[in-house]
């Protein structure tokens, strides 16, 4: 294990605030230690002689090589006793004590000097406001909760201790067992990232599960969890779901980027499987814990139910996983073994007089066919058959074959001593076939999540300094957002853009329109900060003819002075028109999350953006592969490639214009939202025909 070995496996644990009061937090920690704890167990609370048959010490620093110290006192005396902890030399603190950063301002000024105690004495300190820590392969339980976990191969954190004990209560149920049980508190210091460090490196651990409200460090966090899923699966469930200030966003990219969709892409791009149910929490938990991964995505359905075995089918349908095709051989074997009356496609019923030696052959032919990738055994009960001698079968296949299975027994009491046969071989059993299907189609999941191949985002050749005097020009102007007067912010990062120029008179306005033009028709924009959307005060002319160019001048400034006389008109764009004939409007944008920094965002562009909502994004740094998948993952990704016989658009140079905007917001921290809308995409290349963002002054 890592740095935090010490933690999960002490020698000895002092419990300050030990006592023997009873229906007190101190007692309860105390008690539950002793009971089981391979280790030593310290008492230390002044006020007594002896605790529950311990001598009660002074202070920690009376007692020598404390490893962990759980601290329980009172919120006024916790920093003396974390202080008097590190100058002991321990190493490892679990404050239990709320009354911190949860419970109003005096509360969060003492979580702070907490937190710079912990790094004066670099202390690994879980909480506060935590229930405890548990290690089951030493009889460690060091919380309050009221039972202690069973020895099992998940480890599992959560942001909520209540959570912490409904969940062992229900997983003991169960027989479902955890090695290490986390209760994250307040995270003032070791926080979820931490954690999926550690279990990484944890040989005793097999699978990761975590309830979240929230991440404290989003970066940090993509970062570790993305190393460790490569080998270890992660699991979480994140609750706290909003809109997040949509309504308040200078872009599109802001109104439809919000913090949920900063948790969808931070999570997939770490590999980490989010799941909306805690049933789903531990159903994947435990199918990832006990069950190989599979080769293939086709599942066999091997049934004594018809109707059921429909059901299966249909959650196969909603899922990544596909019905496996038999081969022919596969299908005479059934028959062979079958009686005439079963089906020998897939789904296979076996009829409903099936004893158990039916379910074994059909089984074993199933397994057998190099396209099952996976497998369903879904039975309900008949006088025929015994559901314990099922159970033994399947366990017997699934260790010859080696190919995922999932159990579904549709009973109640007469399925329970089967179930226990098949969960202790890891092999998860289900009363909802689509509960069975879902759990495989997570294996699938992780199966690619361990396969991909991450890489390195590329480092363009910018002009950064050229970028840096323009956003610093909204600063001396006082002003935090910019239009198209920064168009030449992404001509320094390499974006291609339309030829055009900002004029503020109408004979300037004529003489651009005969340089970018070339006396074609142009393009006329209003260029004001203070005007978001201009197309909707008739703040865009297309298709100027030269000799309209100086009266249409006149009439854009007009339009924006009178929807809005106290705006900033810095003048108006004279651009180049572009032949939208072959093109598709794209847009690419950023918001500036506040747990995981830069949001890129790629999809359908134009006027409508917001209303059809055809987009996906991911946290920043992008790489070459990741914006290829944002080209993928959009509804419109047909149009990109030439829907209705017309030419695909330069899909490389769409690739690279997201990771040159990547490195845009990635290198200045001021931009705080950004739209390029649209971005138009060519067979011949991409152009940024308009673009406007906000600044944060502070970060320049």
């Amino acid at each position: 294990m890592g740095q935090l070995a010490t933690l999960f496996e002490p020698d000895r644990i002092a419990v300050v605030g030990a006592t023997d009061r009873e229906g007190s937090v101190g007692r309860a920690i105390t008690a539950n230690l002793l009971a089981d704890f391979e280790g030593d167990v310290v008492a230390v609370n002044p006020t007594k002689d002896e605790v529950l048959g311990l001598e009660s010490h002074d202070s920690v620093t009376d007692v020598p090589d404390v490893d962990v110290a759980v601290v329980v006192v009172p919120p006024s005396i916790v920093l003396d006793a974390i202080r008097e902890a590190g100058e002991a030399g321990v190493r490892d603190v679990v404050v239990i004590t709320a009354g911190f950063g949860e419970s109003g301002s005096e509360g969060a000024s003492r979580e702070r000097e907490l937190r710079e105690l912990a790094a004066e004495f670099d202390l690994n300190l879980v909480g506060p406001n935590s229930l405890g820590v548990m290690n089951t392969d030493l009889g460690m339980n060091a919380t309050f909760g009221p039972e202690s976990a069973q020895p099992g191969s998940i480890s599992f954190m959560s942001q909520s201790g209540a959570f912490v004990t409904a969940v062992v209560d229900w997983a003991n149920d169960r027989n479902l067992g955890f090695h290490n049980v986390v209760s994250l508190g307040n995270k003032a210091v070791l926080d979820e990232s931490d954690f999926v460090a550690e279990w990484g490196d944890d040989p005793d651990t097999d699978v990761i599960l975590g309830y979240l409200e929230d991440v404290v460090d989003g970066r940090a966090f993509v970062e570790s969890a993305r190393e460790v899923s490569r080998e270890t699966p992660i699991v979480v469930v994140k609750s706290g779901r909003t809109e997040a200030g949509a309504s308040a966003a200078a872009s599109h990219t802001g109104a439809i980027a919000g913090s949920e969709a900063a948790y969808e892409a931070a999570l997939d791009q770490a590999g980490v499987l989010r799941v909306e149910t805690v049933q789903d929490l531990f159903d994947f938990g435990s199918i990832l814990a006990g069950q190989p991964l599979p080769e293939s995505d086709g599942v066999a359905i091997v049934t004594n139910a018809g109707g059921p075995g429909v059901m299966t089918t249909d959650a196969v349908g909603d899922s990544d996983l596909s019905l496996a095709s038999f081969t022919d051989e596969t299908v005479a074997a059934f028959q062979e073994a079958l009686p005439d009356e079963a089906n020998v496609y897939n789904p296979v019923d076996i009829i409903g007089d099936a004893p158990v030696e039916r379910f074994e052959d059909a089984l074993d032919v199933a397994l057998a066919d190099p396209n099952v990738g996976a497998a369903v055994v879904l039975a309900c009960p008949t006088a025929t058959l015994s559901f314990e001698a099922l159970a033994e079968s399947v366990v017997d296949l699934q260790a010859e074959y080696e190919t995922p299975v999932a159990a579904t027994l549709m009973g109640g009491s007469s399925t329970r001593a089967a179930n226990d046969t098949l969960s202790s071989a890891g092999i998860p059993t289900y009363f909802d076939p689509a509960r069975a299907v879902r759990s495989l189609d997570a294996l699938r999941e992780y199966r690619d999540i361990s396969r991909r191949e991450y890489a390195e985002p590329e480092t363009f050749d910018v002009d950064r300094e050229a970028a840096r005097e323009i956003l610093e020009s909204a600063g001396r102007r006082d002003t935090n957002r910019l239009g198209v007067e920064a168009m030449g912010l992404l001509d320094a990062y390499g974006i291609p853009t339309p030829g055009s120029d900002i004029v503020d008179s109408r004979s300037d306005a004529v003489d651009a329109a005969e340089r970018v033009g070339a006396g074609d028709e142009v393009v006329m924009k209003i260029v004001s900060p203070d005007i978001l959307h201009k197309s909707d005060i008739g703040g865009v002319a297309v298709g100027v003819p030269p000799e309209e160019v100086a009266d249409t001048y006149e009439d854009l400034v007009t339009r924006a002075r009178n929807y809005q006389p106290d705006a900033t008109i810095l003048g108006v764009q004279v651009q180049e028109m572009l032949d939208m004939d072959a093109a598709v409007e794209t847009i690419a944008g950023m918001n500036r999350d506040p747990q995981f920094g830069p949001l890129v965002l790629f999809g359908l562009g134009g006027i409508f953006v917001e209303v059809l909502e055809d987009t996906t994004v991911r946290v920043a740094p992008v790489s070459e592969p990741s914006a290829r998948e944002m080209l993928d993952e959009i509804e419109a990704a047909p149009l990109l490639r030439g829907a209705r016989g017309r030419e695909p658009v330069d899909e490389a140079a769409v690739v690279e214009a997201i990771q040159r905007l990547s490195q845009l917001v990635t290198d200045f921290p001021a931009i705080v939202e950004l739209d390029i809308n649209p971005l138009v995409a060519t067979p011949d290349g991409v152009r940024a025909v308009d673009v406007r963002l906000t600044i944060d002054q502070e970060e320049l």
